[in-house]
Formats: C-alpha cells, sequence, structure tokens
C-alpha cells in the first residue's frame, strides 16, 4: 500500500501548486483495501463554491490517469462521493 499512496501523492503533487496558488490543499486521509481513496480539502478549498468542480475535473482525473487502481475517491469534508 505504501507504493499506491507513493503513486498517489505523486499525481497530488502535480496539481498542489495551482491549489496553492489560491490559498488551499488536498491531503490523502486514507486508502482502503479495496481502493478508495479518502482526501481532504485544505484551507482556501474546504470552502470554496468551486470546490466540488476541482475534486471531480482536478484531483480525480489527476488521480485517475496516474493511478487507475484507484476505484473511488471521496472527499471527507464535502461529503460527496465521486
Amino acid at each position: 500500500m505504501d507504493a499506491m499512496y507513493r503513486k498517489v501523492e505523486e499525481a497530488l503533487d502535480t496539481i498542489r501548486p495551482y491549489l496553492e496558488a489560491d490559498g488551499g490543499n488536498v491531503e490523502i486521509v486514507d486508502i482502503s483495501d479495496d481502493f478508495v481513496l479518502k482526501l481532504e480539502l485544505k484551507g482556501a478549498c474546504k470552502t470554496c463554491n468551486m470546490s466540488q468542480m476541482t475534486m471531480k475535473a482536478g484531483i480525480e482525473e489527476t488521480i485517475k490517469r496516474a493511478v487507475p487502481e484507484i476505484k473511488e475517491i471521496i472527499s471527507v469534508n464535502q461529503h460527496i462521493t465521486i
């Protein structure tokens, strides 16, 4: 699972500069044994009205392209499943 965690972190690192430019970030909360990834939006991303679009169009696309083993991505602080 450490290798999976590293692959997801590397994928997130490619989009972090964009999140940080707007005062936000994203953090891995958990990767389950059945490849469900839980993320938490941080900073400005947590309360931004565009955060759902950021998760769907930015973060999810980036992760699924880089780590196709991930089956589902859940944002724990938005309470939505992507």
